[in-house]
């Protein structure tokens, strides 16, 4: 596992790096990590609290844990947690669905689909998406009184999402 941590207002110390990667290995109790496999791992202090952003990238999916406390200790504890509690779940579930030897890739509306196990697709929705700008997109998205919308992008004809963040502004997501 190859963990990238970066600093942000606080001074990252060798023991703050030891003590992330000794929490880090942690997820190796639950599914065989690659040696190459990319973590990043952000700490910074804002407004007095610790706060820990850790991202993996493994096997085509993207676990991340966003943790703060008022120790930074207890942070990295706590993200940890929730990371391994995520990739506890991605092999939960792959495990549940092969168990008769094969993977099954379940599409919503199939009688496979329902699971009584946990959450299931209950409602689809479909719109017709029309090309317009980011001014556009939010106030569609405010009139209509969503988190979220998606649409196409008319500079880049591209797929686009546009959501409202917990502190109240907007956050735009693009496809690289």
């Amino acid at each position: 596992m190859l963990i990238q941590t970066y600093g942000d207002h606080i001074p990252l110390t060798d023991a703050l790096r030891e003590y992330l990667e000794k929490k880090l290995s942690r997820l190796e109790r639950y599914v065989e990590i690659p040696a190459d496999t990319q973590v990043h791992a952000a700490l910074s202090v804002e407004r007095g609290m610790h706060k820990v952003e850790i991202t993996l990238t493994l096997f085509g999916y993207t676990f991340r844990a966003e943790e703060r406390s008022s120790d930074m200790y207890a942070s990295i504890d706590l993200a940890t947690d929730t990371l391994c509690g995520q990739v506890q779940k991605y092999k939960s579930r792959l495990h549940r669905h092969s168990r008769d030897g094969q993977r099954r890739d379940v599409q919503p509306g199939d009688p496979e689909a329902r699971n009584d196990d946990g959450p299931k697709v209950v409602r689809v929705k479909r719109f017709a998406v029309k090309p317009m700008a980011l001014e556009e997109a939010m106030l569609q998205m405010e009139l209509l009184g969503h988190d979220f919308f998606v649409f196409t992008n008319a500079e880049t004809d591209e797929m686009n999402v546009l959501y409202r963040r917990k502190d109240g502004n907007f956050g735009w997501i693009e496809p690289q």
